[in-house]
């Protein structure tokens, strides 16, 4: 079974900063791919950045400014977030993608909003 806990969402001035953090726990290891989505309200639930195989990806609104990077000894995902705007304003998830046995489970977190004003 794996657990997830984000942490470190807030409320930041449009140009700020944040780094919001994801403690895993469980069956869970550093070849496992982990994500950050986000959501806002009326929006559908959008894929931000993924990291897999020592390899990331971002969605295109968000490359340059956002980054994701692990410390597999720690178990944590974090997504560094720099010159945010206001569109960046969602519950931010942190997503584990787990295969045993042949079975592939993804597991989220509680989630953690991120307000920017503007």
């Amino acid at each position: 079974q794996v657990q997830l806990a984000e942490s470190g969402g807030g409320l930041v001035q449009a140009g700020g900063s944040l780094r919001p953090s994801c403690a895993a726990s469980g069956s869970i290891s550093s070849s496992n791919p982990m994500a950050w989505y986000r959501q806002s309200p009326g929006k559908q639930l959008e894929l931000v950045a993924v990291t897999a195989g020592g390899t990331s990806n971002y969605a295109t609104s968000v490359k340059g400014r956002f980054t994701i990077s692990r410390d597999n000894a720690k178990n944590m995902v974090y997504l560094q977030m720099n010159s945010l705007k206001p569109e960046d304003t969602a519950v931010y998830y942190c997503n584990a993608v787990v295969s045993t046995g042949g079975t592939v489970s993804k597991h989220w977190g509680q989630g953690t909003q991120v307000t920017v004003s503007s």
